[in-house]
This record gives C-alpha cells, structure tokens and sequence, in this order.
C-alpha cells in the first residue's frame, strides 16, 4: 500500500512541474496513433460482383466480366478528399480470387480481362491517386480465393505471401492491410488451413509501419458488426490469446467493447457501406444513405472512440456514383458545420482542474500532447464556467491514449446559474474520442467527474457544441 501511495505521490509531482505523467500500459505504436487520428476513410468494394450483382462471387466468373468504361482513380480519390475522408482501401481480391493487379501468381486477373486490353492495373492507378491527393492508401486481400487451384492445399499460404509481396513491393506505402477471416470452400472444395504466423511475419518485415486489421489485429480489430457503431463501452485493448481471425475469433460483443483489461492494444474499426450492399447495385442507387444516417453513424464510431470505414462502392463505368456523391459532400458540410465551433474555446470560459485548484488553458489547446492530470483526490474532476447560460447538446472528451486507456466510467453535470444539476450524464469509456449528445440545455456550469479509472486519470480536450437537434437521436 505504501509503495502504490509511493507512486500516486510521485505521478502528481510529475504532473505539478509540466513533466510526463508516465504511460499505463499497454498503450499504442505510433503507426496506430496515426491511425486512431484518422477517424474517417474509404472501403472501396470493386471487382467482377460490381458486374454480376453479387456480394461474393463464385470465382467462376469469366475474366472478360470485368470492363469499367470509364475507370477513373482519380475521380475516387477527388472525390474522396471533397467528401473529407483521409485514405481508401481498395478490395484488390475479394473472395472470388480476381486480382485488381496483374498478378504473376493467378491467372484470375485484370490482365485476363478485356479492360484496357490487359495492361490496366486498378491497384496500381488508385495508388498513384491517392498520392496525388494526398490520402492514405490502403489494401484488402481476401485469404479466400474460391477460384485458385491451390486453394485448400498447403502451397496457397505460399501463394497468398507472394500476393501480399507483390502488394508492398509494387504499391506502396500500403497505410493499413485488410484481412477478413472468410474461409470457405475452394475450387477443389476444401477449406485452406491459414497460416497467419507467417502472413503476419511476411507484412511485419516488408513494410513494419504498416497496421493490420483482422478479427484479432494485430493492430486493428473489427468492431463485431457491420452497422458502423462500436459498443458505448469501448476499450481500445483486446485479449487474443488461443483465438484466431473468422471463425476462432473472441465473441461479437467482445469485439464490439473489447476487454478493460486487455493485454494488447487493439482498437476497434467501424465497416459499414453506404448502401445496402457492399458492391455497387444500380437497384441500390435510391437506397443510399441520408447524410443525416451518416452523421450519426460517425457519433457512433468516431465519437465512441473508434474509426468510421465507409464503403462506397464505384459503379459499372469505374466511377463514384452521383447519389453516393451527393450524400457524401452533405454529409461533410454536417460535420463542419456542426462542430465548426468549441463553444469552450473562448477568453470568456474558465477551466478549473478540482484537483489542483488551478485553471488551465490546455483542454481547448487542440493538442492531444498536453492534458490535466486529475490526480487520485476524492473529486478527481474539471468544472467548466460559462460567462453566460449558453445552450449545449454535445460534449466531447478525449484522453491522451499515448500514455494509455485509463477512464473507466465517467458523470457530466450541466448545471445552472444556481449550482443546481439540470442534466447527469453518465458515460463509460472515454478514449481517443467521446462524443455525448443530448437534447439542447442552457448551461452555466459544466462538471466533468473521472469515478472510476485504472490509472490516474487524464484529460487532453474538452469540447461543447449544440448542433442541430434534427441529428440527435431521441
């Protein structure tokens, strides 16, 4: 007891003289907090299901299926970075086996097709895109190929490295490398044994900046649905001892809030589509997603600490559709417009650590560097005074995840000119990013309580907006 009081003491002398409050582990790489401040990026389902109007192909289908007329890269990468989003990951193989590059380890490929005679080269193009418009790259590779012959044999985990090598000698820097667990028959009607230890090693040594999302990460976990929300309890950390991508992965509700005391840090990615599908279906084009639907599903991801992966799918000419387009530039006006201003960032509010006593400037800095260290008094806890009563229906917290994952369950009070609380909100996990909404209040007085936390807690921003009350679900 006296050794933890030992260092509690020390953690809060840190603290008083600016210096480093040292990190509760486990904590991020620095390639996964790059990634975490990515928020928001593009899944881009593409391949021969775009023209039979299937969701997984059988690999039978004749290579000659495949003929975008007006394939442009560009266009998805301009309009990507109009719509706000950071990067794209590009299905460059999908379950059916055809290969958006001309691979020399298939013969179910692009250069089999009819599509620019041969010599066209999807992967490579969207990777020049990207480049152009300054956007992450990223790439899907399904382990799945349900049209290779050595699938279900022991040489196709040769054959899928070789892929993969292809992938990060030829296109590269490849940002974030996308495995799904599928495992199903091949054309011999087996089911392959994966070798994920040596898929793993083989991105470890070819590009070690890389982050890796499966079921069970290494760097990034799937978030245990593909409605594009993770849990209200969201743990950046993961357990994945004696578990496997697809079928021996943790249970979904696992993966949705991960585990408060996990040994590996492996935060949770949001993958839905703006359509019901997750390739393009001409039937689909009324179908597609409201801004509105949008907003929301990015509180839930975004604003629940993890990352929204939004699949928009190019049509039959290689383009991004114009109903995608139109729902995604409104969807990026909302977000601007509704979080275009901090309501605490102001020379009028005053932010007191309890704690302390003392007021601080650094939760309205926009750093995530600096922060409050709440400390280990019994009213762990900032209370934020408006000059003025101001109406509010969102608050946003963030933690310094550098240094760990550490508030466990949390109380916002909104409170009067009186003292009195006119709302308690009570929250979970905070992390990289939570994002509380409300029906709208006039406030004077925020309280921000850590209750409960694995480490000292801290706090590295604070925001309030009131955005428009049609986005806030009742």
């Amino acid at each position: 007891m006296k050794q933890l009081l030992g260092v509690l003491l020390m953690v809060n002398f840190f603290s008083a003289f600016g210096q480093q409050v040292p990190a509760f582990n486990p904590i991020p790489s620095g390639p996964q907090l790059a990634w975490h401040d990515m928020e928001y990026y593009w899944f881009v389902h593409f391949g021969p299901n775009t023209f039979t109007d299937k969701e997984w192909g059988h690999g039978d289908e004749p290579e000659d299926i495949f003929n975008p007329s007006q394939l442009d890269c560009r266009q998805w990468a301009r309009t990507a970075k109009a719509a706000g989003a950071k990067g794209i990951i590009i299905t460059a193989k999908h379950h059916d086996g055809f290969c958006l590059w001309p691979s020399k380890f298939s013969t179910h490929t692009v250069r089999e097709s009819k599509w620019k005679n041969g010599k066209g080269d999807v992967v490579k193009e969207l990777s020049l895109a990207c480049k152009e418009y300054g956007l992450k790259f990223g790439v899907y590779l399904s382990p799945w190929d349900r049209n290779h012959p050595k699938y279900g044999t022991p040489e196709y985990n040769q054959v899928f490295v070789n892929m993969m090598t292809e992938i990060f000698t030829n296109y590269g820097p490849i940002w974030e490398f996308w495995w799904d667990g599928a495992n199903g028959e091949g054309p011999n009607g087996k089911k392959q044994e994966y070798d994920w230890a040596l898929f793993r090693s083989t991105v470890k040594k070819l590009s070690p900046n890389t982050v890796v999302f499966s079921d069970v990460g290494p760097q990034i976990r799937w978030v245990g649905n593909e409605n594009g929300f993770a849990g209200t309890t969201n743990w950046n950390l993961l357990n994945i001892k004696g578990f496997t991508a697809g079928a021996g992965s943790p249970v979904t509700d696992t993966l949705n809030r991960g585990n408060m005391y996990g040994e590996n840090w492996i935060p949770a990615e949001c993958d839905v589509s703006i359509r019901p599908g997750w390739f393009y279906h001409k039937e689909e084009d009324e179908k597609v997603k409201t801004p509105e639907a949008l907003f929301n599903l990015f509180l839930k991801s975004v604003g629940r600490g993890s990352t929204l992966l939004l699949n928009v799918p190019p049509d039959r000419r290689g383009l991004i559709n114009a109903h995608d387009s139109a729902a995604l530039m409104r969807f990026r006006k909302l977000r601007e417009n509704n979080f275009r201003y901090n309501l605490l960032a102001k020379p009028t509010v005053t932010i007191k650590n309890n704690s302390t006593g003392k007021y601080t400037t650094k939760l309205t800095d926009g750093k995530q560097t600096t922060y409050e260290v709440l400390g280990t008094a019994s009213n762990p806890s900032i209370s934020i005074q408006l000059k003025v009563a101001t109406a509010i229906n969102t608050i946003s917290l963030r933690e310094p995840i550098q240094l760990g994952q550490r508030i466990a369950t949390f109380r916002v009070l909104l409170q009067d000119a009186t003292g009195a609380t006119i709302k308690e909100i009570a929250g979970t996990t905070v992390g990289r990013k939570r994002i509380l909404s409300f029906p709208s209040v006039m406030v004077n007085t925020i309280q921000i309580i850590a209750d409960n936390a694995k480490a000292t807690p801290l706090i590295s921003e604070v925001a309030a907006y009131n955005i428009n009350e049609g986005l806030i679900e009742q």
